[in-house]
């Protein structure tokens, strides 16, 4: 698959988006933007833009799956979360560095060719992860963080970043999913004889 200058432009706005989110946003569905943005947005669009380079080094499908529950569940506990969002700059960077690199890891393997059924799979899996989380965000009877960042309690905040959570990742994985399943079955349907 060749290069495609359209998707890595939007690569590359989507990183930019990611890195400079506008100010009007509270903290923490701030926060949720930019992780999403990174696993589920540009993620796969670098896949797509370089396969080559990003398919061949990438994990089995159910290893890259690992790595994004990991990284994505592991930022999110509460000494490593306040650690990342009133640490040094280099702590957050890391942070959002690992969500890109944990997004290339499960998209790449999805995307691996003649595996799409596989791939599918994955998606599905952390599709259903992410959700898990968002809906913890978003039914938590208190703030699960405030107490570790120092700042008062937000419950609406951490139902926005949620609800962020859900709204990026579901359809993003869920899309996909969907088009890895369309491929796979247009691959073993019976070709016409010539």
């Amino acid at each position: 698959m060749p290069v495609k200058p359209r998707l890595v432009l939007a690569a590359a706005c989507t990183l930019a988006l990611a890195a400079t989110l506008p100010p009007l946003l509270p903290a923490f569905p701030a926060h949720m933007l930019r992780h999403m943005l990174l696993v589920a947005v540009s993620a796969p669009l670098l896949v797509l833009a370089f396969p080559d380079p990003l398919i061949r080094l990438a994990p089995p499908v159910a290893i890259g799956c690992l790595i994004e529950f990991a990284t994505v569940w592991g930022w999110h506990l509460p000494a490593l979360h306040a650690a990342a969002r009133s640490g040094t700059p280099a702590l957050a960077l890391a942070e959002q560095a690992s969500f890109l690199a944990a997004g290339i890891a499960v998209w790449a393997a999805a995307l691996r060719p003649g595996q799409a059924v596989a791939g599918a799979a994955g998606l599905s899996v952390t599709s259903m992860h992410m959700t898990l989380l968002g809906a913890l965000f978003i039914l938590s009877p208190r703030d699960l963080y405030a107490g570790w960042c120092g700042m008062p309690p937000d419950i609406t905040a951490q139902s926005l970043g949620g609800l962020t959570m859900l709204a990026i990742g579901m359809p993003a994985y869920l899309a996909g999913g969907v088009w890895l399943l369309s491929r796979a079955l247009q691959d073993s349907a019976p070709r016409p004889a010539p």
